[in-house]
């Protein structure tokens, strides 16, 4: 199995960070196998989704509105509702595996990978990709 860590900065505001290109890079040499997106974070998941026609802020919105940033959470340190940014791993898991098939991604035509970080506490994110040869 191959490995490798990149770092990610999200800032000071919940995002939706596309990291298909990033994924086709560190399979670029491969042919058939699996790659797998890790981040070892939490409070931040990753996920696939289609990206840049508004679906990326609508899952933000979504998970304003299931997960609230206000004082309801029993986690409190950070900012305030920050205890919601500890959830949200439950609902957006940390990993994702996709195939990858004669070198490429196997995404469907509108599907991107992407890591979810709401936690405005932390500006700078670890993604791990691992590929393991077919």
């Amino acid at each position: 199995m191959r490995s490798d860590t990149i770092e990610i900065r999200t800032g000071d505001r919940a995002v939706v960070h596309d990291l298909t290109r990033e994924c086709e890079r560190f399979v670029g040499e491969e042919r058939d196998g699996l790659l797998n997106v890790y981040v070892p974070h939490a409070t931040a998941g990753v996920t696939i989704i289609e990206t840049g026609a508004g679906s990326d802020d609508d899952l933000l919105t979504a998970l304003d509105d299931l997960l609230p940033r206000d004082d309801r959470w029993r986690h409190q340190h950070g900012t305030p509702g920050h205890g919601r940014d500890h959830v949200v791993p439950a609902f957006m898991a940390p990993s994702v595996t996709v195939p990858v098939l004669g070198g490429s991604l196997a995404l469907g035509t509108w599907q991107s990978v992407v890591l979810v970080d709401t936690n405005v506490d932390n500006p700078v994110r670890e993604v791990r990709f691992s590929f393991l040869a077919g």
